[in-house]
């Protein structure tokens, strides 16, 4: 009897998991991962200058997994790896397109092996005009990859000659043709989107004015209009953490009010990063030394936020510097 070949599955007892091509392990389904656990691996492919560069860099940015230019049999291996129980990486992105050359022709064979692995997985495909693409490889200066001795226009329809059972196999076509890089990376979070992946991230950072300012601060709260505790000879050797501290400088003459009316006025910027796909903000609070009212008044600011359901950590950076 003839060997089986490697792409067939080997046989198993009851209840074992059997293997597909490459030794991925394939579970029964009484046995395999809930739908919430199961990996997920997202295939960017298109036209090149269509965009696939940028879409991966919004995935990353949203703890995807993300790898540029794989050669396709690459891609078992990596599902491979990710069907394992203690295996960390839960979602993969792999941009693969023409780049890959020879490989390439691979896709086709590996996407049918996938399916048969019961391993799911959802083809992006960017799309733009030739005009478009024209205008973006002249902006930067660069020839198409499949242009060769011919012009731009060869190498764009060739692409498209070699893309097209690709696109039709697609579960998402974005045509890009008339989207700025913001417009895109909205659509790729559209497609992605889920309550945690959509939550803006706050940092509250208390410093001291004469350490200078924070670098990465978006904003800049100075709170040295209030008393200064450090002349309090009991609080002196306290910080903003501690409740005596926190007690005396919430408790000075419109601090409260402060922190209430600044957090009313920061709500509509932070709805508009929202809405501008910013993930991440920075709140610098600052009094002279970074180490009283700083510190109180960016927890204040904090546990305010929170109680906005919003998703805050707090960092205190010249603490112990004194």
């Amino acid at each position: 009897m003839n060997e089986s070949s490697p792409t067939q599955r080997s046989q198993a007892h009851p209840g074992q998991p059997t293997t597909v091509p490459y030794g991925i392990p394939l579970l029964d389904e009484s046995t395999g991962p809930s739908a919430d656990d199961r990996p997920e691996i997202m295939i960017i492919t298109g036209m090149s200058g269509a965009g696939r560069s940028h879409a991966a860099s919004v995935l990353e940015d949203l703890d995807w997994y993300v790898v540029d230019n794989l050669p396709p049999k690459m891609l078992m291996a990596l599902a491979g790896m990710m069907t394992q129980a203690d295996g960390g990486v839960r979602r993969l992105a792999a941009v693969v397109d023409v780049r890959s050359r020879e490989f390439f022709s691979d896709l086709v064979q590996v996407l049918d092996d996938l399916r048969g692995a019961r391993i799911d997985y959802r083809i992006v495909f960017l799309d733009a005009s030739d005009e478009a693409l024209v205008r973006r490889f002249e902006k930067v200066r660069r020839p198409h990859p499949l242009q060769g001795d011919g012009r731009m226009l060869d190498g764009i329809s060739e692409e498209r000659r070699l893309l097209a059972h690709l696109r039709s196999r697609a579960d998402v076509t974005l045509d890009t043709s008339d989207l700025s890089v913001h417009d895109l990376a909205r659509a790729v979070r559209d497609l992605v989107a889920n309550e945690t992946e959509t939550t803006l991230r706050l940092t509250t950072v208390s410093f001291g004015f004469k350490y200078g300012l924070p670098l990465d601060a978006d904003h800049v709260v100075d709170v040295r209009f209030l008393k200064n505790p450090y002349w309090v000879s009991e609080l002196r050797n306290l910080t903003g953490k501690d409740e005596p501290v926190r007690d005396y400088v919430l408790g000075l003459p419109g601090a409260e009010e402060f922190v209430q009316r600044w957090v009313a006025a920061i709500e509509p910027v932070l709805d508009g990063y929202t809405q501008e796909q910013k993930p991440y903000v920075t709140i610098a609070v600052g009094c002279t030394g970074g180490k009283h009212r700083s510190v109180a008044i960016s927890e204040a600011i904090a546990t305010t936020l929170r109680g906005q359901g919003r998703t805050v950590r707090t960092v205190h950076r010249d603490l112990g510097r004194e």
